[in-house]
């Protein structure tokens, strides 16, 4: 991907739209749709790296409800011919293929190494990476096993979507606990997962969420982690412009 003159690719995450409330997610949701219409003026390219929503199941006919206006302008950006891809989280893991039918936007559940502007990027959500976080490896693991998620498709929506966001709003990073602390670098298991891909490949650019902490950590002389925090406590994105990548807040 090669920017044109004056354009951006833009990052965000993180937004768990319906949490802790539907009416007390709304605020959340039109702040973040007032943000998507700012930057499709300039927006070369968009980055949404995950748990967009708290919770999210695909049935084969049903998708939870809400998020009309969110929907919306992401079908109007991506009609306007500005590509979108998008991460799955770990709270909107079990998204299947309603983005990419309905909205024409691919979905990765996996980091995606992306080269723009001749700079090398590795990007994802970030859950799951790097040593630790056994308990929820050994969870994801449950999860996105294809035969648990059948007999879960077998409740009917109603009590799947009500028991999906219970426990969803449950996960303690909504809550601003000490989970959301920066833990020092060396404790920092992003870090320390992107510390271990570059001694076998040379990456410039890291850039995850899922910590809910704005961070922007060199590496090396020649590497940079970014998390570009949440839409919960920060508001903060990130920014790719010509060779430069940057953190911001939306005020």
């Amino acid at each position: 991907m090669t920017t044109s003159e004056n354009k951006k690719v833009y990052f965000a995450s993180d937004q768990h739209l319906g949490a802790p409330t539907p009416e007390q997610s709304f605020p959340r949701e039109q702040k973040f749709v007032a943000w998507l219409n700012e930057i499709k003026k300039d927006a070369e390219a968009i980055f949404l790296l995950g748990d967009l929503f708290d919770f999210w199941f695909e049935y084969k006919t049903v998708v939870p409800k809400g998020f009309v206006r969110v929907l919306g302008k992401l079908a109007e950006i991506k009609d306007s011919g500005i590509p979108i891809y998008f991460f799955v989280g770990n709270h909107d893991l079990w998204m299947n293929d309603y983005f990419e039918k309905e909205l024409n936007i691919p979905v990765y559940h996996k980091p995606q190494e992306f080269s723009i502007n001749g700079k090398l990027f590795l990007i994802g959500h970030g859950d799951g990476l790097g040593p630790h976080d056994k308990g929820y490896k050994r969870m994801k693991k449950v999860f996105t096993f294809k035969p648990f998620q059948w007999m879960f498709r077998w409740l009917h929506p109603d009590l799947g979507v009500r028991l999906g966001q219970y426990m969803s709003v449950k996960n303690k990073l909504i809550s601003g606990d000490e989970d959301a602390k920066f833990l020092g670098e060396e404790n920092e298991w992003l870090v320390q997962y992107c510390k271990r891909k570059l001694t076998t490949k040379h990456y410039d650019y890291f850039i995850f969420g899922h910590r809910h902490l704005p961070m922007n950590i060199s590496l090396n002389d020649k590497s940079t982690y970014l998390n570009i925090g949440d839409w919960i406590n920060y508001y903060t994105y990130g920014v790719f412009e010509n060779q430069e990548l940057k953190l911001e807040e939306y005020k």
